[in-house]
């Protein structure tokens, strides 16, 4: 994941959506924060050796001490049905099942010291896990480091989660994982009502108040791909914007037109609301701002791009559109 999107899931916390008086208000209702592991628990079959996603060879003796370095990963270790061997996380993996577990990064960066204290076996990064130093260490003291590539759309789900459980010598665990959520993400989208006009227009807004950040996701946030599988269009890719995100300016909102804004619910809350949200410059003048249509989905989930991605996909089309009827 992108630095942005790691500060982004560093806290997760339940937003609200509103909408003008008169008109539905669209809202999903918040479910648990828990994942839900494959039963019954597999048996890794190790050792195996699995090519890691910066090119070195890792063999993987056992499974019994893991630490994923990211929320999405230690989510997918835990959905496999190994939460029990987990024995630290990062500070983006709030879900109730590793919520209790010791943070073994300072901000976003590993603390090499404290992985290596908890004597793991297994060492779960992403390409973007640094600082380089702390993964080097890790691996300097003969502690396997399996680097998976950062997810960016739905088609990197089963990617990721057939990378991990391989390495954790649970192979058939991993397709069957795949096969369930596949469905489940396919069953959400069958509630999209059929098209009877232009798709609705989303702008994936990153903001810290608090910091003075506002920020327009553009092709490369990783928001586009859930985007168009809800049946709408992302805006900031519609508008040619490449990168993963730019600053918000009054011109490129009123180029993007949103008919609804998508936000993380700790920076909707970081803004003040949605009464603050339209304050800032060139929110209000655009469709969205005007009729106040904002989505919000928990920082811990929205770009994981896992096992619980079917419940932000059913998230979005139920704020979108309202519940099937």
């Amino acid at each position: 994941m992108t630095a942005l999107v790691a500060l982004a899931l560093a806290v997760t916390g339940c937003g609200s959506t509103a909408t003008p008086a008169g008109r539905p208000a669209h809202t999903a209702p918040a479910a648990p924060d828990r994942v839900e592991p494959l039963e019954p628990s597999p048996a890794p079959v190790l050792p195996v050796t699995v090519s890691s996603g910066d090119g070195t060879p890792v063999t993987v003796s056992s499974a019994d001490r893991v630490v994923p370095l990211t929320g999405s990963l230690s989510e997918i270790v835990h959905t496999l049905g190994l939460g029990r061997q987990v024995v630290a996380r990062d500070i983006t993996a709030t879900f109730e099942q590793a919520a209790q577990l010791p943070v073994v990064t300072r901000g976003h960066d590993v603390s090499a010291e404290s992985v290596l204290s908890l004597r793991p076996t297994l060492v779960l990064a992403e390409t973007t896990t640094g600082p380089a130093e702390a993964i080097q260490q890790i691996r300097d003291a003969g502690i396997p480091v399996l680097v998976v590539a950062p997810a960016k759309s739905l088609e990197d789900v089963p990617k990721r989660i057939s990378a991990v459980a391989a390495a954790l010598g649970v192979k058939e665990a991993g397709e069957q994982l795949n096969q369930r959520t596949a469905e489940r993400i396919a069953a959400a989208r069958t509630v999209i009502p059929a098209a009877t006009g232009k798709r609705p227009r989303v702008a994936f807004l990153y903001l810290r108040g608090t910091a003075s950040v506002y920020l327009l996701g553009g092709s490369d946030s990783g928001a586009a791909s859930l985007l168009e599988a809800a049946g709408a269009v992302d805006t900031g890719k519609d508008s040619g914007l490449g990168k993963d995100f730019t600053p918000i300016t009054s011109e490129a909102l009123a180029a993007a037109a949103p008919d609804a804004i998508l936000v993380m619910s700790k920076g909707l809350e970081s803004v003040g609301g949605v009464d603050g949200l339209v304050k800032i410059p060139g929110v209000a003048q655009t469709p969205a701002g005007m009729d106040r249509r904002v989505l919000t989905v928990d920082d811990g989930v929205l770009l994981n791009y896992g096992p619980r991605t079917d419940q932000v996909l059913t998230s979005l089309i139920t704020q979108l559109y309202g519940k099937a009827t």
